[in-house]
């Protein structure tokens, strides 16, 4: 057989196991109600928690950087790469969540995978929870630390881990929202445990930021955490609705990361004019009007557990806009979704090895975007379908 022959067999087997992954084309701008190949649907797919994606000051405020920036940034941050107003963005977001400095990065993913090397190395130890999102795994791998993960949100493993070692520096990381669960990870104990055992703690609060927390400040805002030891990711192309994603810290801690952190240095640096819109939302995010939507999305989370508490497929419990309803099955899974998009209805199923196996799920996210009368389909859809499938 050749290379290319197995190739065709390992797609194949993908396939036998409900694996594959496809792609749906969009047609309009990031928001609830797209059309794909030409019809429409009511999308609970994105990760645009406040909506603001397709928002068009967001959209005026890119425009205008873009005349005033170009539409590149021509060199790596370190060399000519930065501009004045990515300065002004790190020094808002860094204000915002209130640590001393922050650091700009093109993605989440690039942020993760490129610190965690530059903060642990071989002979150190990091402490991982099981369901961290893949950026983080992967961030780990490249540090070549010794790497525990403990069961989901179980403290007592952790303890027991932390006690045992022996390294001379330690990281407990994990997800602040779990993304595929919508579970909230337990902080303050993380930071006492941290600060126990003389750990940085590395908190990835991609799905908190602009959702919870006073002002939408975050997961760690809302638990009140600060310290020198505590390190926060939060990325802005999901609540923020634009691009990228920032690390905050000491300031001391962020220099280190500028200096040592790979996939900061070797890389083109961002765009400017994105620097602008995120600017933009940060007003947003940080107003009355991101009070309101963060108290409509509220609302909407709560309708829907409420709606589909007696379904035979169990909501997980969440706070957050990520609302998981477990299937079990790969196959079950994704006919429930196909029979939600017949309806016009557009559901993610989450397969393996996203999630662990037997647990494949339809992943219900939700929008400041849409209003109630799309979370009511939805519900009343599920409902039927479950007496059908």
């Amino acid at each position: 057989m050749t290379q290319l022959e197995q190739l065709h067999a390992d797609l194949a087997a993908l396939d036998s196991q409900h694996l594959r992954r496809i792609r749906r084309d969009n047609t309009t701008p990031c928001s609830p109600h797209v059309v794909i190949d030409g019809e429409p649907y009511t999308a609970f797919c994105s990760n645009d928690y406040l909506g603001l994606a397709g928002e068009p000051r967001l959209a005026a405020a890119l425009a205008a950087g873009a005349l005033q920036w170009g539409a590149g940034a021509g060199a790596s941050h370190l060399v000519s790469g930065h501009y004045t107003v990515q300065h002004a963005l790190e020094q808002r977001l860094a204000a915002f969540v209130g640590c001393e400095r922050a650091l700009y990065f093109a993605t989440g993913f690039m942020a993760n995978s490129g610190a965690l090397p530059a903060l642990a190395g071989r002979g150190d130890a990091i402490f991982a929870d099981k369901l961290n999102h893949a950026s983080l795994i992967d961030g780990m791998l490249l540090a070549r630390a010794d790497v525990h993960r403990y069961p989901h949100l179980d403290l007592a493993a952790l303890e027991r881990q932390l006690a045992r070692s022996n390294a001379a520096r330690k990281l407990i990381v994990s997800d602040a929202v779990f993304s595929m669960d919508g579970d909230v990870a337990p902080l303050v104990e993380l930071m006492r445990l941290a600060e126990q055992y003389d750990a940085w703690l590395y908190i990835d609060d991609a799905h908190g930021f602009g959702v919870l927390g006073p002002q939408g400040r975050g997961t760690l805002a809302e638990a009140g955490i600060s310290s020198w030891r505590l390190i926060q990711l939060g990325t802005l192309s999901k609540a923020a609705g634009v691009s990228g994603a920032f690390i905050a810290g000491h300031a001391d801690v962020i220099e280190w990361l500028m200096q040592k952190t790979r996939s900061y240095i070797f890389t083109t640096g961002t765009p400017p004019a994105l620097a602008q819109a995120l600017l933009a939302s940060l007003d947003i995010i940080d107003s009355d009007e991101g009070n309101a939507r963060r108290a409509h999305i509220a609302a909407l989370i709560e309708r829907l557990s409420t709606g589909l508490r007696q379904t035979r497929w169990r909501l997980l419990p969440s706070r957050t806009p990520i609302q998981a309803l477990i299937v079990g099955d790969n196959a079950a899974a994704l006919k429930l979704a196909a029979a939600l998009l017949e309806e016009g209805l557009w559901v993610p199923a989450i397969r393996p090895p996203t999630v662990p196996a037997g647990s494949a799920r339809l992943r219900i996210s939700l929008s400041a975007a849409h209003g109630e009368g799309d979370v009511e389909r939805l519900i009343e859809a599920i409902n039927r379908l479950e007496h059908s499938l």
